[in-house]
């Protein structure tokens, strides 16, 4: 299905690979829009736009960095409560030894 974006729904949300704006048929072709020469200032405002529209991939990028660090401290705290565990078991079982080795010699 080879159907051009929308604003909406554009092809690609990377801003440089998008195609140009063209002028709508409303428009009057000696529009003031392009008219204008100033391309030092329509340059910052296409750049500031283009941050503009890469600030919610940024936020969710952070987001997800969070996300990943939070269930890796999960996943450190889950393994130490673990090992707690296995430790204390061992203790028990090395004592329940000596015990029987203590039993055995006394008789």
């Amino acid at each position: 299905m080879n159907t051009a974006g929308t604003i909406d729904r554009p092809l690609t949300h990377d801003p440089q690979k998008q195609a140009p704006m063209k002028p709508s048929v409303s428009e009057p072709a000696g529009s003031a829009t392009e008219d204008v020469t100033t391309t030092g200032a329509n340059d910052s405002r296409q750049n500031r736009n283009r941050e503009m529209q890469l600030i919610p991939e940024a936020l969710a990028r952070a987001h997800m960095h969070e996300r990943l660090h939070e269930a890796e401290r999960e996943r450190q705290a889950v393994r130490l409560a673990a090992a707690r565990r296995m430790q204390r078991r061992a203790e028990r079982a090395s004592l329940r030894a000596r015990r029987a080795l203590a039993m055995a010699v006394m008789h």
